[in-house]
């Protein structure tokens, strides 16, 4: 068995995200994504798959594996990263989030535009309601629901106080099951799992959550995985098998 390091980024939002800047498009993203040698990249807007589609075919189109998700915002206002191994099931996901979404206009002047792109960043639509406030579903629910479309889900950057399951719920909870755990800062993971000992068994992800191109991780984060075949396909599964912890 051989094991080679795979660098990677599984936390980057796009120009769909009204938080994300309006450079953050898919030949931009997945072209800094060359700049920094990642191997593995993974799109998490707020609330929508819509721009995985343009994403997968600049990734691919510059030798990086590219991975659908999705950064959910629970009804608890907790963000849970959602990631699919196949495309198509990311996109059924976004529709059923889509369906569960609480409508509120967006205001460009304010949160900023939401522009679904196509792998040549021509914008071919927009959100009219703000992706980026909390859906109706719940953090019990969210693990099992994106399950049931052959995804992963794990409570993002929990060492911060916007938006962490930490900071929300006071404690890293053993129910509903989470395979892993994402930080933004890995001088923390040590601390975190001295504070919450259900996490020092998991699989732990150190993301950017970038929303500006220079954000995006650099050659830092990695997973050690033997793949027999070097596809995409392969790789992604491997990832997938190493999140899940199997």
């Amino acid at each position: 068995m051989i094991m080679k390091k795979y660098y990677y980024d599984l936390h980057i939002h796009s120009c769909l995200s009204p938080c994300g800047d309006d450079d953050m498009t898919p030949n931009n993203i997945a072209g800094m994504g060359v700049v920094a040698k990642l191997d593995v990249m993974a799109l998490t807007d707020h609330n929508t798959c819509l721009n995985c589609p343009a994403f997968f075919k600049t990734a691919q189109a510059n030798g990086i594996v590219p991975v659908a998700g999705m950064e959910l915002t629970t009804a608890e206002d907790i963000h849970l990263v959602c990631l699919f191994e196949h495309l198509e099931d990311a996109l059924k996901f976004s529709e059923e989030v889509n369906r569960r979404r609480i409508p509120f206009k967006n205001r460009v002047d304010i949160f900023g535009q939401q522009m679904i792109m196509n792998e040549d960043d021509e914008v071919i639509g927009t959100d009219e309601y703000l992706l980026s406030n909390a859906t109706q579903i719940t953090v019990d629910e969210a693990p099992q629901l994106v399950e049931t479309f052959g995804g992963i889900c794990y409570p993002a950057h929990i060492d911060r106080e916007a938006n962490g399951i930490v900071s929300t719920l006071g404690v890293f909870p053993q129910e509903p099951y989470f395979p892993c755990a994402e930080f933004h800062d890995s001088e923390k993971i040590a601390e975190y799992k001295e504070r919450f000992p259900i996490i020092s068994d998991k699989p732990v992800v150190v993301s950017s959550d970038a929303h500006y191109l220079w954000d995006i991780s650099g050659r830092l984060n990695c997973f050690e995985l033997d793949v027999d075949e070097e596809t995409p396909e392969n790789i992604r599964k491997k990832f997938f098998e190493r999140l899940k912890n199997l």
